[in-house]
């Protein structure tokens, strides 16, 4: 009976362990120096221990000397301490869980577009959501397509902050101490001619990008004295412009597919008289530089 619970208890343990390596192999937030990681080996508890992660990323152990874990997951952390533990045979079947008991590095840099950019306290990976309230969350330029630099490895990845909650909430990326959350500018388009508002306008609406005609509609549609057959769409492309015909007429008439619009790109409806339709796009491009801009 007392060899059947001995069993039982192992069995449970084992199974524990192995849940645990499991979770763990889905961590992305690496060990760095200076971290402070927990060192447990199962079934031989004098060989367990807390180690400060050294400079040159390595950690003494009890028995077997300096390991290299600095870069690794504690998963990976995990495999390469039982590996020392076997090769000297310190151990004949070594079980070891790594865990990251301290960041040394427990700030977020929030930098560009947010109301009070700087650096933030985290002790523990946190959604970039709640990463973003911490500086007081996005101001009226930013682009929602945000970006996280992950520490060490230098990994970028990309997160697009969503006004409807439940994408925000359900698509949320973690961002770990350490790692640097960059909120870009948002782009700006452009209408100039015979609209209602003429000027820039950022792409700062739910999917951070804006078609022709919402454009237009945006700026309080074309006035009455206005050639929109005549449109024409300015493209940036490299260190010139291309001047293509927009058929914004057909567009709205619903005759031509509506067309989506890049950053920096400028929509010129002219005017009905004559003297507006040989304007180059060379002064078109120029009054930009004086147009009002606009947020949505």
């Amino acid at each position: 009976m007392l060899l059947n619970q001995k069993y039982l208890i192992f069995l449970i343990l084992g199974l524990a362990l192995a849940l645990t390596g499991a979770a763990q192999q889905d961590e992305s937030l690496l060990i760095g120096p200076g971290d402070m990681v927990q060192v447990s080996v199962f079934d031989t508890p004098e060989l367990s221990q807390v180690a400060r992660v050294t400079d040159a990323g390595s950690i003494p152990l009890i028995i077997g000397g300096d390991v290299k874990i600095s870069s690794q997951t504690p998963e990976t952390a995990s495999r390469i301490i039982e590996k020392v533990l076997l090769d000297k045979h310190f151990l004949i079947h070594p079980r070891v869980t790594v865990t990251i008991a301290e960041y040394a590095t427990q700030k977020v840099s929030i930098l560009g577009e947010v109301k009070v950019p700087g650096a933030y306290a985290i002790n523990t990976p946190r959604s970039v959501i709640d990463v973003l309230t911490l500086a007081g969350g996005l101001n009226g330029e930013a682009d929602r397509r945000v970006v996280i630099e992950r520490r060490g490895t230098r990994e970028k990845i990309p997160y697009f902050v969503s006004n409807q909650a439940d994408k925000a909430l359900d698509s949320a990326v973690t961002v770990n101490p350490g790692d640097t959350v960059i909120v870009p500018k948002a782009g700006i388009v452009y209408v100039m001619g015979d609209v209602a508002r003429p000027g820039g306008y950022t792409m700062t609406n739910n999917e951070a990008q804006i078609s022709a005609l919402q454009l237009v509609a945006r700026a309080g549609g074309t006035n009455h004295s206005a050639v929109p057959s005549s449109a024409r769409l300015i493209r940036k492309t490299g260190n010139s412009y291309a001047d293509t015909p927009l058929p914004l007429s057909s567009m709205q008439k619903g005759k031509q597919p509506d067309l989506q619009l890049e950053a920096d790109d400028i929509i010129y409806v002219p005017f009905s008289y004559l003297r507006n339709f040989g304007m180059q796009s060379t002064g078109i491009v120029a009054s930009v530089g004086s147009a009002a801009i606009y947020a949505f």
